[in-house]
């Protein structure tokens, strides 16, 4: 039993969250676009999306780093373990981006070091969807308006032209709003658009489902609680059983005695007789 319970503790120890995960497929992203804004040859306006992209993801890397130090039970050993995490999210410094570089090492060396993957990840259901989901939605916003801008900025007639348009785009159409301002109007744009769409349909279907989750249907914690509550209740009853019995046999022992000695009286009264 101590075995196993240790055995579990190296598993959680080794296995890396669901959010690390995610936080590594942005690392890497990071990295990608980084790379990008340096050495290709780029006109203006997707330079500047690369470099939106690059500081919305340095954003959510500072919110990971301030909860994490937030939550930590050591907060100087948390610092002295992920200063570089937070050297490398600062915005507007392409260069510290390369930094995300560890981090990514580091998730894929506890990988391999874990037995399993998919068990944990299968334990922790509502870290996985909400990790999922953040990295869904900066994924599909990202792609396509890096996409519907590259396809639509050289079309005649184009209305997304600029990053800012691009973006917005991407917003609405991910939300099925469809205001209608900016459209696009190339056959390419269109099955991106078409895409973008289904995605966002499944995406807020998804979120549907995990609020339904949250505050409908009982977490592992409320689960396990009444479990307890269930098994304690079950003990006082057994324990209130068994002091009825001791007490009855209390109460029968000291009734045989009585005879007993009732009957010791009458033996003695006779043998005088």
């Amino acid at each position: 039993m101590i075995d196993s319970q240790k055995w579990s503790a190296r598993i959680r120890e080794t296995t890396p969250s669901p959010i690390e995960l995610a936080m590594m497929v942005l690392s890497l992203v990071s990295v990608v676009v980084v790379l990008a804004m340096t050495f290709s040859n780029l006109d203006r306006e997707t330079y500047r999306l690369l470099l939106a992209i690059d500081s919305s993801i340095c954003i959510i890397f500072l919110i990971r780093f301030f909860v994490g130090l937030v939550n930590a039970r050591d907060k100087k050993y948390y610092v002295k373990t992920h200063w570089i995490d937070f050297v490398a999210s600062i915005p507007a410094i392409e260069q510290l981006r390369f930094a995300r570089i560890f981090q990514i090492l580091r998730v894929i060396r506890l990988l391999r070091a874990s037995r399993s993957l998919i068990l944990p990840l299968l334990k922790q259901r509502k870290q996985t969807t909400l990790a999922s989901l953040l990295l869904a939605m900066v994924l599909i916003l990202a792609f396509s308006s890096i996409l519907i801008l590259l396809v639509e900025s050289g079309a005649p007639d184009a209305n997304i032209t600029t990053a800012e348009q691009a973006i917005w785009w991407a917003l609405v159409t991910i939300s099925t709003v469809g205001y209608g301002d900016f459209y696009p109007v190339t056959t390419a744009g269109h099955v991106i658009g078409g895409v973008v769409i289904v995605s966002g349909v499944s995406f807020f279907g998804v979120i549907s489902g995990y609020m339904a989750s949250v505050f409908v249907a009982p977490d592992d914690a409320e689960r396990q609680q009444a479990h307890q509550e269930e098994i304690k209740s079950e003990i006082e009853r057994a324990l209130e059983r068994m002091e009825q019995n001791q007490q009855k046999m209390e109460q029968n022992q000291t009734q045989m005695l009585s005879e007993i000695s009732e009957l010791k009286t009458q033996l003695a009264k006779a043998k005088k007789e």
